[in-house]
């Protein structure tokens, strides 16, 4: 579906290329940031630093999913055959992903949002909620219980095949395989331990990280039945902290991605600036933070 989007035809042949130098930064950044959190607890074992880690693993495991959600849009880097490899062996596995299923359903929500073909219909549609109906979503996350259902079920689907096709098996085969490398790694390090920050992460951080980037994106926007997505979608200023922690790797511009998919994560700064100079976001709240976005998700009663 075309948008009238104020940029020229140079413009947009230069912010949808792709370059595996930015590729492989963005990896080499994801992966420095996921050491330099275990590193943290390794070298001042304290539980301060136990937690803190841990909290900066659950924006990591974001990281790891938004990347496998860039090389599905076989954005990353050049080649479609490096993408593929990158989402199938490194990114998602270490999400317990199945990229290429994932995928097939992301697609399927950019060609239908806010109607009843999208798949993630169901995860926003309803907001603006309540303050307390969010904070029980929110607790549910936070205390574990989102996230332990969810690794149950995963744990459920390998024991058994029946309930699982041969790709989603694989995948999760991929994924116990680089836990278990990354349990060797910090063996090695002599910190084996602290595989159960990485856990804890998945569990307990997670999940309502994942929460938060999704209602943020789609939830409770201007007009989510429009096919425009300047009205379907919300994009969200944020701190580097707030990047760190919560959306990292850009994918808080999120109408600058369904403007164009084919756009890198690395360059939607650039489109979110020039968008914002020649007047596209008129009329339109862009949220700076997460606090203003949570008063656009809840109502008081």
């Amino acid at each position: 579906m075309a948008f009238d989007i104020p940029l020229t035809e140079n413009e947009l042949e230069e912010l949808t290329s792709r370059s595996d130098i930015l590729g492989w930064w963005t990896l080499f950044c994801q992966l420095a940031i996921t050491a330099a959190s275990f590193a943290l607890a390794a070298v001042w074992p304290n539980p301060l630093t136990f937690i803190v880690g841990t909290i900066l693993l659950g924006g990591r495991q974001m990281g790891f999913f938004v990347l496998t959600h860039e090389a599905g849009h076989n954005t990353l880097f050049k080649s479609k055959w490096l993408n593929e490899c990158v989402c199938a062996w490194l990114t998602a596995p270490m999400d317990f992903f199945n990229g290429k299923a994932y995928m097939r359903e992301h697609l399927e929500h950019h060609r239908s949002v806010g109607n009843d073909n999208d798949p993630d219909l169901a995860n926003y549609y309803d907001y603006p909620i309540s303050k307390e109906r969010l904070k029980r979503k929110l607790k549910r996350d936070l205390t574990g219980q989102t996230g332990v259902r969810d690794l149950a079920k995963r744990l459920k689907g390998f024991f058994n095949p029946n309930l699982l096709g041969r790709e989603t098996q694989y995948a999760l085969i991929r994924g116990l395989v680089w836990h278990l490398v990354l349990f060797l790694i910090l063996s090695i390090c002599g910190v084996p331990h602290l595989i159960f920050m990485w856990f804890g992460a998945l569990v307990f951080c997670y999940p309502a990280i994942a929460r938060l980037r999704q209602v943020s994106e789609h939830g409770a926007v201007p007009d989510l039945s429009h096919d425009n997505p300047r009205f379907n979608t919300r994009t969200t200023i944020i701190s580097p902290l707030v990047r760190l922690l919560l959306c990292p790797h850009g994918v808080n511009y999120h109408v600058e991605h369904h403007l164009n998919p084919a756009i890198p994560i690395y360059r939607l700064p650039a489109v979110h600036r020039l968008l914002k100079e020649r007047g596209y976001f008129n009329g339109i709240h862009i949220p700076t933070g997460y606090l203003q976005v949570i008063k656009q998700l809840t109502h008081a009663s």
